[in-house]
């Protein structure tokens, strides 16, 4: 196998068990990131390179994969790099909008707890954005396990490919 074709496996590896694992954490609400996941392998006569996009979701991806540390707590996200701040999100209330689409999407809402009646859609995205920017977001790594197991088998594979490619070019200047 070439090294072009032992990374397109990679990518393909990489990015169809991404998928799975988005799916299966419940993390496939609007579809951005599942669908925006793709990967492109381009050779030049100096190096083959591969790079991962996430589509419209190039912005978050990296949230959902390391979970982001709550202001208050940072059990869900221990090691991850990212923390909420003094507002939520980035300040212009993108969280708690993020979270009133979903909300509405799967038609939640949270009953008053003293006279038993629904909130409202505005007042459960509020509760949540609110949790979430105290408790933060859980690490699903949906990314990173698939990638670092693909990443454990790739060495042999493509030094074996490298081999084969330079021991091919050698045998068509040696003729």
């Amino acid at each position: 196998m070439s090294v072009k074709a032992e990374l397109e496996a990679f990518g393909k590896y990489v990015v169809q068990q991404s998928k799975s694992n988005l799916t299966k954490k419940g993390k496939k609400d609007t579809s951005t990131l599942y669908d925006g996941m793709t990967f492109k392998v381009t050779e030049t006569k100096r190096n083959t390179t591969l790079v991962f996009s996430f589509g419209a979701a190039d912005d978050y991806w990296e949230f959902v994969d390391k979970g982001v540390k709550g202001m208050s707590s940072s059990k869900k996200a221990p090691n991850s790099p990212f923390k909420f701040g003094k507002s939520y999100g980035s300040g212009d209330g993108s969280l708690t909008k993020a979270i009133n689409g979903w909300v509405g999407r799967n038609r939640i809402q949270f009953k008053d707890r003293q006279s038993g009646k629904f909130l409202s859609y505005k007042s459960t995205s509020f509760l949540i954005a609110r949790s979430i920017y105290q408790k933060g977001l859980a690490t699903t790594n949906f990314f990173t396990k698939p990638f670092e197991q693909a990443f454990k088998r790739l060495p042999d594979a493509v030094y074996e490919a490298y081999a084969l490619e330079v021991e091919n070019q050698l045998k068509i200047r040696l003729e």
